[in-house]
């Protein structure tokens, strides 16, 4: 039975970040305030930043946010929706440590403000006691954003700082070991700790685009994309597919959240694809693939592909462009999923579903489509502030800079038609604000929590140590250069997902960043592509079971069976999970994220692209009709060579695809004799 539960009430249940409060009357207005307020000092940011510097800046943006979250996200899932006196007692504690360093307050004789905060050789007894306290504060409000894996994460690593230095001394991991009074003057008085890379992320780029975001989502963005996916495909017979996995890409760049536009996407195309004759596991596992896809693809990604062009001091717009080909795969993966389903499921060439896959069940008409052009003239502007990021990132404006210049052009444009008089308009604008803040509060948490964790690292070498492991794991199953790479990516690719399991794509990057990447570039991979698979990696842990986020969400919008909605999942999103190995595997794999001369990025992307044709006969089991097991297996080896992108194994792999397409056609040809 299909499950008839609302789309918030599903991304609450099953997206990695915990539903905010549903706060009334004055609580709601006294947060809306805040949130303005905040929204401003963004604002203010980007144009006029402050002459003290950045950390100066994430100080007072830490310092305002950190209460928010004690005031919009509850203890537990049965406290009030409004906030109550622990929670005004955490928001205020939390007020006054947060702003600590830039208060005129010094003790042990040092004097207050945020000048000579930075300077003293050593921190005062007040000051210990506050970055403890703002330290407790900030596992806290990650617990309640995300759960309790991260704080436990975080507590962990604090554990080996604190006590390391009680390990054998022989050890690799073992350090002389640090004190408290340390640890808190490492997370709350450097660039490595609180204040650090994620934070810096958070405060400048993240924020903007969820305010972006917001005004997007209150513009009828969503709905507009969405009407856009039904008009471009209309009749076609992979209109129901093609539609989702199309409205999945747009509706990413209002959400930003792979389980709630997998959510959103299917309260909308979930009766067409119903419709359509998809079974419940199928569509499930095409809305998980679409929602994921939006995160993986420019010109938003995620909030780690922000942290990426930090790390490795590069442009934004470099990250964008190294995302380019293998999102096309990705999408050339599904859209060939998507085709090898419209046969198998009998869906006829007008879209609309034959007599014999029809179901009952009500569904939203695939049959009269808007017209392209009419959904066009009506909603034109939602693409227009896209187009303007890109190209404000190719006119070398600062990412930070060209999201605001979209959201002014966005407000002006789409909120206008909405509103018939400026009061209208400029309530929608401060809701949009104060919504983009909001949304924005889990990851500021987050980000702030990872500071423990690559501060921890940096200040104990616990990177290295266990890159090296990592290292030494492979070399002690192979001693061939070549079969070390492989095993060491393997394995990274596990951990990344393993570690993925538990925390959010933020944090989950950012950790392995630092423990993982160390191991991929000193066995000879590129900083860039280093980050890349690591940040493919992260995304993908929400498709990865046993939880899989997307997946989980995506069988209750379907009613379908958790754990065939998983394996129909891993169907779509098998080529995200092979690329990012072929970029790291070979030489010729950076032309995939466009390394490499115009000539070699074509055969690359040409082989690579039949590699992925090859691994959807593998899970779709369709060519030229039904492909039976032989052919099949053929096909396995004939991908991964494939996409080893070397000559040699090129050429292997495509002997292998040449004769499983051979077995398919006599195969097909005697049953057909014998029909």
């Amino acid at each position: 039975m299909t499950s008839t539960i609302g789309p918030t009430e599903v991304v609450g249940a099953h997206d990695e970040e915990r539903p905010a409060r549903k706060l009334t009357g004055r609580w709601d207005l006294g947060v809306w305030a805040a949130s303005i307020v905040i929204a401003v000092l963004v604002l203010r940011q980007v144009f006029w930043p402050f002459t003290q510097g950045v950390q100066f800046y994430l100080v007072i943006f830490l310092g305002l946010t950190l209460p928010l979250v004690f005031l919009c996200y509850r203890p537990t899932s049965k406290s009030p929706q409004n906030p109550g006196i622990v929670d005004w007692a955490y928001a205020t504690v939390a007020l006054f440590v947060g702003l600590y360093p830039v208060l005129p307050f010094g003790g042990n004789g040092f004097a207050g403000g945020y000048d000579a905060f930075l300077d003293r050789p050593e921190l005062s007894t007040p000051d210990i006691i506050a970055g403890g306290l703002l330290l407790l504060l900030i596992l806290e409000a990650t617990r309640r954003t995300t759960g309790w894996v991260l704080p436990i994460v975080c507590l962990g690593f604090l554990a080996f700082a604190y006590y390391g230095g009680f390990l054998p001394q022989n050890w690799d991991f073992a350090h002389a070991g640090i004190d408290f009074g340390q640890i808190v003057n490492a997370l709350y008085n450097e660039q490595s700790g609180f204040y650090g890379i994620p934070l810096n992320v958070a405060a400048t780029y993240v924020v903007l685009f969820t305010i972006y975001g917001a005004v997007l989502n209150t513009s009828g963005a969503g709905g507009f994309f969405v009407d856009f996916s039904f008009a471009l495909f209309r009749r076609s017979r992979t209109a129901a597919g093609r539609t989702a996995a199309t409205s999945g890409f747009l509706l990413g760049t209002v959400s930003g959240s792979g389980t709630a536009t997998t959510v959103s996407l299917g309260a909308i195309t979930w009766p067409v694809l119903r419709k359509a004759g998809y079974p419940k596991e199928n569509a499930g596992g095409l809305l998980a693939a679409s929602g994921i896809g939006a995160i993986l693809s420019p010109p938003t990604l995620g909030a780690a592909a922000f942290i990426i062009a930090e790390y490795l001091q590069t442009s934004y717009l470099n990250v964008l462009v190294w995302a380019i080909v293998p999102t096309l795969l990705y999408y050339l993966g599904i859209g060939l999923a998507v085709e090898a389903d419209a046969r198998r499921f009998h869906v006829n060439d007008t879209g609309i579903p034959t007599p014999e896959s029809r179901t009952s069940a009500p569904g939203v008409a695939v049959d009269n489509p808007p017209r392209l052009w009419t959904v066009l003239r009506q909603g034109w502007f939602h693409f227009a502030s896209l187009g303007i990021i890109v190209v404000f990132l190719a006119m070398d404006i600062p990412p930070f800079t060209a999201v605001v210049y979209a959201t002014g052009v966005a407000a002006l444009f789409a909120l206008i038609p909405r509103r018939h008089n400026a009061r209208g308009w400029v309530r929608d604008l401060a809701d949009s604000l104060a919504e983009g803040i909001r949304g924005a509060l889990p990851v500021v948490a987050v980000c702030a929590a990872a500071g423990i964790i690559t501060s921890t690292i940096t200040k104990t070498g616990l990177g290295l140590a266990l890159a090296d492991a990592l290292v030494d794991a492979a070399k002690a199953l192979a001693s061939d250069p070549t079969a070390v790479l492989v095993l060491t990516v393997v394995l990274a690719a596990v951990a990344v997902c393993v570690l993925g399991l538990a925390v959010p794509v933020t944090a989950s990057f950012i950790i392995s960043w630092v423990i993982l990447g160390p191991a991929l570039i000193n066995l000879g991979v590129a900083p860039a592509e280093t980050a890349m698979f690591i940040f493919y990696y992260a995304v993908l842990s929400e498709v990865t079971p046993p939880t899989a986020l997307a997946a989980v969400a995506a069988a209750a919008i379907t009613g379908g069976s958790v754990m065939g909605t998983m394996w129909q999942t891993w169907k779509y999103t098998l080529p995200a999970f092979l690329v990012p190995i072929a970029f790291v595997l070979t030489d010729n794999g950076a032309a995939l994220l466009l390394q490499r001369p115009v000539g070699t990025v074509l055969w690359v992307v040409a082989v690579s692209a039949v590699g992925i044709g090859a691994l959807a006969v593998v899970t779709g089991g369709w060519l030229f009709g039904p492909v039976r097991l032989p052919a099949r297996l053929l096909c396995v080896p004939a991908a991964l060579l494939l996409l080893y992108l070397n000559p040699m194994s090129i050429g292997i792999g495509l002997g292998f695809l040449v004769i499983a397409v051979a077995v398919h056609l006599i195969t097909r040809a005697k049953e057909k004799a014998h029909a």
